[in-house]
């Protein structure tokens, strides 16, 4: 059957890039498991060319990729920086008081939340994932496990009353209902409430040919023009947006009720123009991008030929879900990666889907002192390094293998 478009409706037949046949991202094995087949899904995502979203057609429920998650947003400090730097932005921007609701949609263990409940604002937390959930509210962050619709958003309101302020973080690509669920986001925002969504842009995943950050728990990938279609079609207005650093390069728009504002601003304006002189909505754009993905692949495999012809060790570090998509895609497995290491107590122990390679803890580095270590959340790129520093001690060195592998000085 030919899949259509998740927001539009229209066929989709053009293929951005042929990933090949991956295992969800992060359903990390456990040793039990390693005796068992595992399920491999497609990793073909697809563009609209009525409307342009970059978008996977869903071959796992949701249930399956979020019902016992292993990743916790706090175990990042960079992260947590982020955060609270943002909570800072909207208790002013805002004039957030006793009396404010917030609402995170995809709230993870609660850490951003419990900036705002600090400083005494009332929060609800939205989280599918009942483990990660538990931990939130064993932190005392109130939290409701659902997945987010127009039908737990009327619910949550008749409960709770509307909202002052939604927060999703990297939430919006997760979503395999697109129209349910920005149509639920209208449905609990207060009239004069405001919206801020963070995801990865599509532009920088393209102009620095982060294909890892596909994978099948990301149903969507987005410009901000096909944003601001989508939230218009639900009666939302994109009023601003900021370009982050975060994740490769990320955006975090404002939207309010359409009417509420006439405003359209200027970095709306100029992120809009760079999406359409870079070509987002012509096919040449993702072809060039199905070759660069093409030559990451080769430079990451003559990385591992060099470190094997010089007998050095090479190592990684964390486990991020986008490893999966890269390290499966390139073929590399326990025999050229023996192991990587993750601050994560949930992963340690398990082995990355697909390739099977070992997730161990930090301190393994140092006990095995590799020559090479490759930084699989290569994002997170500065923060590991400051961790990991002590490798330079044994000559040890850094790799990271976006846009393109290379080691750094």
């Amino acid at each position: 059957m030919t899949p259509v478009c998740r927001f539009c409706g229209a066929a989709l037949s053009h293929v951005v890039v042929d990933l090949g046949l991956s295992p969800l991202s992060n359903a990390l094995l456990t040793r039990k498991q390693l005796a068992q087949p595992e399920h491999r899904f497609p990793l073909r995502p697809l563009v609209c060319e009525r409307c342009w979203l970059v978008q996977l057609p869903e071959f796992a429920p949701p249930q399956a990729i979020f019902g016992d998650y292993v990743y916790f947003s706090s175990f990042s400090e960079a992260w947590k920086a982020h955060v609270a730097h943002y909570a800072a932005r909207m208790l002013q921007l805002l004039e957030l008081d006793e009396r404010s609701l917030v609402v995170e949609v995809g709230s993870n263990d609660g850490h951003l939340l419990r900036c705002f409940a600090q400083r005494n604002i009332p929060v609800l937390g939205i989280e599918p994932a009942a483990n990660v959930a538990a931990a939130a509210v064993a932190s005392g962050i109130r939290t409701e496990v659902s997945f987010f619709g127009m039908q737990t958003a009327t619910s949550l309101k008749g409960k709770y009353g509307a909202a002052d302020l939604i927060a999703g973080n990297n939430v919006l690509a997760h979503v395999p209902d697109l129209n349910d669920f920005v149509a639920g986001l209208r449905e609990l925002l207060k009239p004069d409430g405001t919206i801020t969504m963070e995801f990865p842009h599509l532009l920088r995943l393209l102009e620095h040919t982060e294909f890892d950050t596909i994978y099948h728990e990301h149903f969507s990938y987005f410009s901000l023009s096909v944003v601001e279609r989508v939230f218009a079609a639900h009666g939302l207005q994109v009023t601003n947006a900021d370009e982050l650093p975060t994740h490769g390069g990320s955006l975090r728009i404002y939207a309010a009720h359409a009417g509420k504002s006439t405003q359209r601003s200027r970095a709306v304006q100029e992120i809009t123009s760079q999406e359409r002189a870079a070509g987002l909505e012509t096919p040449a754009v993702y072809e060039r991008f199905a070759r660069d993905v093409v030559q990451a692949k080769k430079a990451l495999l003559d990385f591992f030929a060099d470190a094997a012809a010089e007998g050095a060790s090479v190592a990684g570090y964390g486990a991020p879900a986008k490893a999966t998509t890269l390290l499966n895609y390139c073929g590399v497995d326990a025999t050229m990666l023996p192991y990587t290491v993750d601050r994560n107590p949930m992963k340690q122990g398990r082995f990355i889907p697909g390739v099977r390679i070992p997730i161990e803890p930090p301190a393994t580095i140092a006990e095995r002192q590799p020559a090479y270590l490759l930084l699989l959340p290569w994002n997170w790129a500065t923060e590991i390094i400051e961790q990991m520093a002590p490798i330079r001690e044994w000559g040890g060195k850094f790799v990271v293998p976006i846009p393109t592998a290379a080691v750094l000085p």
